[in-house]
């Protein structure tokens, strides 16, 4: 029997509030009580999170996920939760990677928002118009888009690394009326200029009636502090139906244009103060970091935070420059109780060989979340060797396309290696075998959802008859949501994602995960990061593995043979790929995630559809004609 990571001891905790409304002792019992009784569950969280407005009679009605409703007679505005409490207290604080850190009181960003919303109302934005945001993790965009949703407006944001294609791919799809933009930003000590993209960009959005530059002036846009500035700093924001459209996130987009989802802001909120306050055990004395980009849907449940009480930590850059050990200087600095970082993040710095616990003062931190790709157990053991002994790790797993979480930590049960401890509070989940069964434990299948929740997306933009809505959740098993993640339920009741299933290999009839070949490989010092995609082969497929190897590292024939001697013994003859090869640069998303469909379409000779959806797009050519895949 494993024996856990982590055994919970705290016995003063926000969920103990809620095991006592429903009446049970046990997280899945709970959990349980929140599936069967949805009505009592999401009301409870409304009225204990003290979310300021009209709940209405009406809790849930019709059914099915096209047909419910969330709270269908209710009028709020997110903006009076996420902004109620004390007035000194010190709500945002943003960092730039060369140093600058700007601290926000509650009473000042009530202030500024309300000066957006009257100048977003003089420029004739109205409830339901799209503003957008190509910008940098900067206070000033939070502010911006506080005083958007006071006023109903919708918000779209993306990072400025996002190239004009990239850009006009997504913003192109929603007629914005107002851009935000930034001059410039910087990332790994190098300034880098977005006024040089501007023009094209605003050329591309016929819809825009205003464009807006964060910190400067030039002939087009206004500066974004005075502009804001010389309007009142008095204003009601408008009460609004709770499916009123807040926010729209796209698809990572790597196969066809990206997918434009269209989320209920007041949905977004209830559902991440669920996550919050009962998985998370966040209260308004806690600081709350997640690193994350503003073309990322980490940026908006950060952002939802505040609707706890708590505090945020905005940091903007490299999070390993000048040195890896770059945001634990901040989260000793700020005090920080929640540190959010990818699973990719952690994997480097086991192999930094950093220990944070020996260097850092981080008796404050309490939790530590990892999201993005599955942390291996190596990682695990990692966070608790080299870390913090004493730190809840909750591994998350959810989506740009719910803006939240399926599965997730929780408070009051152990962390297993290797394991995300269960699915979040109100979430019906299961794994489905390929004949649509629930899958026994530790069988591999598809993650599925089998009830609605408040954050479920509103629509698809551009999708007459929901049929691209239909098509992305709803093909594989009627009625019920198939997320496209590859994974099994352990023995513990908690579940293992093992990759998307988009991208699980097919080896002698037997479909494996690409996670369970990356622990194993990135294990090896040498090994950087690795990348494992099928190619059509005589008739078949075979697994071909690409390297990316560490500086001053080669792949020698006995390194390739110690590889696959490894995936053999710890996962099975299947695993073990025809060709090992090494490549100079792996492509990946805006959001740092490996993108093996591309490489996939790449080495069979098909076309990539949508190069601006890739970070680095330009290491596809690499792959194209690569003499070692002909043998």
């Amino acid at each position: 029997m494993a024996r856990p990571l982590w055994t919970p001891t705290a016995t003063d905790l926000v969920i103990h509030k809620l095991l006592y409304f429903a009446q049970v002792k046990t997280y899945p019992e709970l959990l349980d009580w929140t599936i069967k009784n949805p009505d009592r569950f999401w009301s409870f969280v409304w009225q204990d999170s003290k979310v300021i407005g009209e709940m209405g009679d009406i809790t849930i009605s019709g059914e099915g996920f096209f047909g419910t409703k969330f709270f269908p007679n209710a009028k709020l505005n997110i903006i009076n939760t996420l902004l109620q409490g004390d007035d000194d207290q010190i709500i945002i604080t943003a960092i730039t990677e060369a140093g600058i850190r700007r601290k926000l009181t509650r009473c000042e960003v009530r202030r500024a928002v309300n000066q957006v919303a009257n100048a977003l109302t003089a420029i004739g934005v109205k409830p339901g118009d799209v503003v957008a945001a190509w910008v940098p993790n900067v206070a000033e965009v939070v502010v911006y888009t506080l005083g958007a949703l006071s006023i109903g407006a919708v918000v779209s944001t993306a990072s400025p690394d996002f190239g004009t294609t990239g850009v006009l791919d997504r913003f192109g799809q929603i007629e914005p009326k107002v851009l935000l933009a930034a001059p410039n930003y910087q990332y790994n000590g190098k300034d880098n200029d977005c006024l040089d993209r501007l023009p094209e960009i605003v050329a591309g959005l016929p819809t825009l009636k205003q464009v807006l530059l964060i910190g400067a002036q030039n002939d087009y846009a206004d500066n974004f502090e005075s502009w804001y500035s010389k309007k009142s700093d008095k204003f009601q924001p408008l009460n609004l139906p709770f499916d009123q459209p807040g926010f729209i996130l796209f698809s990572s987009g790597t196969t066809g244009k990206p997918k434009c989802i269209v989320h209920s802001a007041a949905g977004v909120m209830l559902k991440v103060l669920s996550e919050t306050r009962y998985n998370l055990d966040i209260r308004p004395t806690d600081n709350i970091f997640y690193y994350t980009t503003c073309g990322w849907m980490m940026w908006n449940w950060l952002f939802m935070v505040l609707a706890t009480g708590a505090s945020i930590v905005l940091y903007d850059g490299n999070p390993v420059f000048p040195r890896p050990a770059r945001l634990f200087d901040m989260a000793q600095e700020e005090k920080i109780t929640l540190f959010g970082v990818s699973a990719k993040y952690l994997d480097s710095l086991k192999k930094f060989e950093l220990k944070p616990k020996e260097t850092h003062n981080l008796s404050f931190l309490k939790t530590i979340t990892s999201t993005g790709s599955p942390l291996s157990p190596e990682g695990f053991d990692y966070v608790y060797e080299s870390i913090k002994s004493d730190v809840h790790l909750a591994s998350i797993s959810g989506g740009t396309d719910i803006c939240g979480c399926f599965v997730m930590g929780n408070p009051i049960q152990p962390v297993y290696s290797g394991e995300i401890q269960g699915p979040a509070l109100g979430m019906n989940m299961s794994v489905f075998n390929e004949s649509g069964k629930p899958a026994k434990v530790d069988e591999k299948g598809e993650l599925v959802c089998l009830q609605p929740f408040p954050s479920k997306p509103l629509y698809f933009g551009n999708d007459d008859g929901d049929k691209k809505y239909k098509a992305a959740y709803f093909e594989k098993f009627d009625g019920i949501w198939a997320h496209g993640d590859f994974a099994a339920i352990t023995k513990h009741g908690g579940y293992v994602i093992y990759g998307r299933s988009d991208a699980t290999l097919n080896s002698g009839g037997v479909r494996i995960g690409t996670a369970e070949i990356y622990r194993i490989v990135e294990e090896f010092v040498p090994i950087q990061e690795a990348m494992a995609v099928a190619q059509e082969w005589e008739n078949d497929t075979r697994v071909i593995l690409f390297v990316k190897m560490r500086d001053g590292y080669e792949l020698t024939d006995s390194l390739v043979s110690d590889i696959k001697y490894q995936l053999r013994a710890k996962a099975s003859p299947r695993h073990v790929p025809a060709k090992i090869i090494v490549a100079p640069e792996l492509p990946r998303t805006k959001s740092n995630k490996l993108v093996e469909l591309a490489v996939t379409e790449v080495i069979n000779n098909r076309e990539v559809k949508n190069l601006e959806a890739l970070a680095n797009p330009e290491s596809l050519a690499w792959f194209k004609n690569l003499s070692e895949l002909q043998g």
